[in-house]
């Protein structure tokens, strides 16, 4: 059987080598082919289609450990999970038959798919939570917390963060147009704290003041502006899905129509003002 051309012996410390491919522009979708044994690991309600040859199983936590170190490690997994926002459960789909197999995801929500190959940036990936879809099979989900206390409480992800391991292919979702930026040692970038889509390990992640008095109460950019220090890869989205929903429920019928100072500290005031309220 070891001389098989359908056979993969996994390495339980390498992730499946997967092919894929990312369809469409604004609203894409993702698609995983499989050799035969391979697995693909995703998250719960992004499926799209299969081929019949692929079996679907449901699993405790990510999926990652294949059943290694007992229930305290699926459990602890499954705990990481639930702490950045996700389903106590993923779906792991493997290839049980001959050939080549596809199978299809897609994000909830309109954006950009990022793939990203973990051994490329240094093993990990910090992310914002929820942004998690697919990853082939030996990616670990995991946790970051903030270290400093301020940007844990206005960085606009809160304390916590997804942390994604291993040496294999991950998938993350982010809003609207993804950028890339490559920065420097020492080099430094002012983000929106809800456009910071993703960095890597060696980035460092703070907050910055986003002016005086003035811009804080009449600016609509909030207090805070992230200042990310290199070395290393920023990923920033265009359109947050907080935002976006912010603004479709200032233009529905309980809000009263368009809002365009949603975000500072005198909305309220020009609610009123306008007729919104």
């Amino acid at each position: 059987m070891a001389n098989s051309p359908w056979h993969h012996a996994r390495n339980s410390s390498v992730a499946d080598d997967i092919d894929f491919e990312i369809k469409g522009q604004e609203l894409q979708f993702l698609e995983i082919e499989l050799d035969p044994g391979e697995s693909a690991v995703a998250e719960a309600g992004a499926f799209v289609w299969k081929d019949a040859a692929i079996g679907m199983t449901t699993v405790f936590g990510d999926g990652s450990g294949d059943g290694d170190g007992g229930f305290m490690g699926k459990l602890l997994g499954a705990g990481k999970r639930l702490v950045t926002g996700e389903s106590l459960f993923t779906t792991v789909f493997t290839h049980n038959g001959q050939g080549k197999a596809r199978v299809a995801f897609a994000s909830p929500t309109p954006g950009s798919i990022l793939p990203i190959k973990l051994s490329d940036v240094g093993g990990t990936l910090i992310c914002q939570k929820d942004s998690f879809l697919a990853a082939a099979r030996g990616v670990s989900i995991g946790v970051a917390f903030q270290r400093r206390v301020m940007t844990g409480l206005f960085g606009g992800e809160g304390f916590i963060m997804q942390k994604l391991d291993g040496d294999g292919w991950v998938f993350v979702q982010m809003g609207g147009t993804l950028v890339e930026r490559e920065l420097g040692p020492g080099e430094q970038l002012h983000v929106d704290t809800g456009c910071l889509a993703a960095y890597t390990q060696g980035v460092d992640f703070d907050l910055v003041t986003a002016g005086g008095v003035r811009s804080v109460l009449f600016g609509g950019e909030g207090l805070f502006f992230a200042r990310l220090t290199g070395p290393g890869k920023v990923w920033i989205q265009s359109l947050p899905f907080a935002r976006l929903a912010g603004r479709m429920l200032a233009a529905s019928g309980s809000r009263g129509g368009q809002n365009r100072g949603e975000g500072s500290v005198l909305g309220a005031l020009g609610d009123f003002i306008d007729g919104n309220n």
